[in-house]
């Protein structure tokens, strides 16, 4: 783990910097774009991961990004009920210019067009998580809380169910 260097993560941070929160964006020399990768890399468990899932709004202009405990499979049903939308596959160009981000790199903040987010309920019982910060090798740790006071989404649950 080293701080950060990549100009979309420096972005990030200054994001993170200008809404006032104390943490750090850190890159890793592996791969972070998987729950998996970034738990092991980070040293928590993959519950804590706070994954991005990006879905196409069909409703209207702009994609659903869904802050979900890496742990989880996001209920595309769920979301859709949550936000009174319908939703639509994503594929690795939309997630792009949607957002601005890589899969595997979507932070949940700075999206280049209009986003709409939807936050995992599950997220609230870890004392820190840890997001994406714009690139498939960094992540920052922050409380749930923090989270959703950065973003302005709601909590929802959107677990799959077995």
């Amino acid at each position: 783990m080293k701080p950060a260097t990549h100009p979309t993560a420096l972005r990030t941070q200054q994001l993170l910097d200008c809404a006032g929160l104390a943490t750090r964006v850190v890159e890793f020399e592996q791969p972070t774009r998987t729950s998996a990768e970034a738990a092991k890399a980070i040293g928590c468990t993959i519950a804590e991961i706070a994954k991005s899932v990006v879905f196409r709004n069909k409703s209207g202009d702009g994609a659903v990004v869904v802050v979900a405990s890496g742990a989880n499979r996001v209920s595309e049903a769920k979301v859709a009920a949550a936000l009174g939308l319908r939703l639509g596959r994503a594929n690795v160009d939309f997630v792009r210019a949607a957002t601005g981000y890589v899969i595997g790199g979507v932070a949940p903040v700075g999206h280049s067009g209009p986003v709409t987010l939807l936050l995992d309920e599950d997220l609230r019982q870890f004392a820190t998580i840890w997001a994406a910060a714009g690139t498939p090798f960094s992540v920052f740790p922050l409380p749930p809380d923090s989270l959703q006071t950065l973003t302005g989404a709601v909590w929802a649950n959107v677990r799959e169910d077995c």
